[in-house]
């Protein structure tokens, strides 16, 4: 069928039709994106310039703050925006790009977890090889991967959905472009289209998860031969992955993992994913870590200084 071009703009009924509510959402969500920003750009900035924190590890997780930014700011600027205006707009291509980088930079930090656990898997249970399998460069192509599968994944998302045709009407039942959202305002049967669309997002979260799980489990039973002081430590550094894991994938396969309707508790799992998580990694990563909050003093220390020069 060919694309029927009547839609030019879709029209978002966002949080909560109540403006006194939506006043309250402005200042909590611009307090709340300020946070992700300001954390996840404190943790690339002290990975950066600490020479304590040089190891695999630690440039993973820079890449993984920054991911957090992007991929917070593909939805969260739009949100606070839309939350002083009457009418909630975006244009029709405004909606795909969104649509897109939310999937790419999603995607990418999929891949990026599941290299973060095969960095710990490595460094646990391979430590006198560890530094020579986990060199810079391919520390690098790792990441690169993780982006180059973060664009694959979202880019077959994108193309599921470019041909649908959408002839109205065009008001979302959310508070930016979801692909479930979309569906139900497509002008065709979309029920092909929504097993790949769930085949595509949620097979690549349950598969990633599994190999993460995976990894840990195989950890778990390598430290049965270690002592438990060393079992503490080993296990200290993987606690904050873990958890950051659970937050990530638990709403990921709620909402992908289920025939292709909307309920109407996806907004606010949608709230948690794209921007609770991304605020709470940096907490979780600075809080848990002992040589991440002494290197977070150190730049303190040293930016106090040059500030009273």
């Amino acid at each position: 069928m060919a694309r029927i071009h009547n839609v030019t703009e879709f029209i978002f009924l966002g949080l909560s039709p109540s403006r006194e509510a939506q006043k309250v959402c402005f200042v909590l969500f611009l307090l709340l994106y300020t946070a992700v920003v300001l954390g996840n750009s404190l943790i690339v900035l002290t990975v950066m310039t600490s020479r304590s924190l040089g190891s695999p590890m630690y440039f993973f997780l820079s890449c993984l703050s920054f991911v957090e930014i992007c991929y917070s700011s593909t939805t969260a600027p739009k949100l606070i925006s839309d939350l002083l205006t009457e009418r909630k707009a975006i244009a029709l291509w405004g909606c795909m790009t969104q649509l897109f980088f939310m999937h790419f930079f999603g995607g990418a930090e999929i891949f990026l977890l599941t290299v973060m656990a095969y960095d710990r898997y490595v460094a646990i249970c391979r430590p006198l090889s560890y530094r020579t399998i986990m060199n810079r460069q391919v520390c690098v192509v790792l990441v690169g991967v993780a982006w180059v599968g973060g664009f694959v994944h979202s880019f077959a998302q994108i193309l599921l959905l470019f041909h649908l045709p959408f002839c109205g009407p065009n008001v979302i039942d959310h508070y930016f472009c979801d692909l479930l959202p979309l569906l139900k305002l497509a002008c065709s049967d979309t029920f092909l289209v929504g097993l790949l669309i769930v085949a595509n997002g949620g097979t690549l979260s349950v598969i990633s998860f599994g190999i993460i799980l995976a990894s840990y489990v195989v950890i778990l039973l390598h430290l049965r031969t270690r002592s438990s002081e060393g079992r503490s430590k080993a296990l200290s550094t993987c606690g904050s992955h873990i958890t950051v894991v659970t937050l990530f994938f638990g709403p990921c396969i709620f909402i992908y993992m289920r025939p292709s309707t909307t309920l109407s508790g996806d907004k606010m799992v949608a709230v948690f994913y794209t921007i609770i998580t991304p605020l709470l990694n940096p907490v979780i990563y600075s809080l848990r870590n002992a040589q991440v909050k002494k290197a977070m003093k150190k730049l303190w220390i040293r930016t106090t200084k040059l500030d009273e020069k």
